[in-house]
């Protein structure tokens, strides 16, 4: 059975029919094309699927895309605006801040809801909010700098 659906893509209003039981990671990734967010774990617990609702970092692999009905939704895809990366697309690049990039979409949508809450977090509280989105491939020290970067720029 299908929902009709009308929500905020990366901008765009959308009206879409969408299976009831289907998931918003799998609705984004296989019924758009965005596959910046990547399932890791499919239960919240790696962060790798994070997407941005309502100004709210969430886990897409834990709800079902009909929740999604009048909210904003916002990918990494939606990040970039006239073709210019997000500050914080840019810091993870020059601060060589990724490996095999798997995390990065989520982790990086993370660190917006946190600096547009928080522009000025400390070291701390950069930890605390990166928390919920795990990497394999380093020690969270280049990903802490990069998102510190663009915080130090908010001033």
């Amino acid at each position: 059975m299908k929902t009709l659906i009308t929500f905020t893509l990366n901008g765009e209003e959308i009206e879409y029919a969408v299976d009831n039981h289907k998931t918003l990671l799998k609705m984004i990734r296989e019924d758009f094309d965005l596959t910046g967010a990547k399932e890791g774990c499919g239960a919240g617990e790696c962060g790798a699927c994070t997407i941005i609702i309502d100004g709210q970092a969430v886990n897409a692999c834990l709800i079902l895309a009909v929740e999604v009905d009048g909210c904003e939704v916002t990918t990494i895809e939606g990040l970039a605006k006239d073709g210019e990366l997000h500050p914080l697309q840019v810091s993870f690049i020059e601060n060589a801040a990724l490996q095999c990039g798997y995390c990065t979409p989520g982790m990086i949508m993370t660190a917006k809801v946190l600096l547009d809450e928080n522009p000025h977090p400390t070291e701390e509280e950069i930890k605390e909010g990166i928390s919920g989105n795990l990497c394999r491939c380093t020690g969270y020290k280049k990903i802490i700098e990069a998102i510190q970067f663009v915080a130090d720029q908010n001033e």
